[in-house]
């Protein structure tokens, strides 16, 4: 059972919180964890790169200049590839769709993967709330100096806002507009290395990428229900 360390706002210890499941016993497979990322990193290219052949570009064919007596090699036409706003030879060009697919339960296994080794770690922190009044980066540059964590790459993780409704009379629980986040986000956009995001829209990309993880206790448990439900 792994446990974590809670703070408050102004960076002091107020508690711990115990967490049980999956991520007790989840299991390193880095295989696993290697070709979910290279997926991601490779669905995030847009295959847009276009460029011109000579039989594209659009340009006058008219031979540049005479064939013999000048002493130059001979030209047919400005469209070659040797001259300035010709045809590119070999250039890229939009490919077919190189979506890698993921599927489920290897995405959740090495978003859970990760996130257990950053506990074993010690790289996961819970934070008491988010809530403020108003935006004021200090309070988090506050934050990160007494909990030890400024200079490092962290991500903040906030729960989402959920409305249970009825559909052909089974109860799903949807994800609204979240707001209630959105003074704290605004306080640490302009700090560098330092992100927020929402329990559930993380990737393992974005695990792997911060050193520390900070947490509401309620986006813990989302992530549990997510990851491990």
């Amino acid at each position: 059972m792994a446990t974590l360390k809670k703070y408050n706002l102004n960076g002091q210890e107020v508690g711990e919180v115990n967490v049980e499941g999956a991520f007790d016993k989840a299991e390193i497979n880095s295989q696993l964890v290697k070709d979910y990322i290279v997926a991601l990193r490779a669905n995030a290219r847009q295959w847009s790169a276009n460029t011109k052949t000579r039989a594209e570009v659009k340009h006058t064919t008219k031979k540049p200049f005479k064939q013999k007596g000048t002493g130059r090699a001979r030209q047919g036409m400005t469209v070659t590839p040797q001259y300035r706003g010709g045809g590119i030879v070999f250039g890229p060009k939009p490919k077919f769709d190189q979506h890698v697919k993921v599927n489920k339960k290897e995405r959740k296994a090495a978003i859970c993967f990760l996130i257990a080794d950053k506990m074993r770690n010690g790289n996961v922190k819970i934070i008491e709330s988010t809530q403020m009044d108003q935006p004021k980066t200090k309070v988090v540059v506050e934050f990160l100096q007494q909990s030890k964590l400024s200079g490092e790459r962290n991500l903040f993780l906030g729960e989402g806002n959920f409305e249970e409704v009825s559909i052909d009379d089974k109860k799903t629980a949807i994800n609204v507009r979240c707001t209630q986040h959105q003074n704290f986000s605004k306080s640490l956009r302009n700090l560098p290395k330092t992100s927020f995001a929402l329990a559930k829209n993380i990737s393992g990309y974005d695990v792997i990428l911060a050193k520390n993880l900070v947490m509401t206790e309620q986006a813990l448990n989302e992530i549990q229900n997510w990851l491990c439900g």
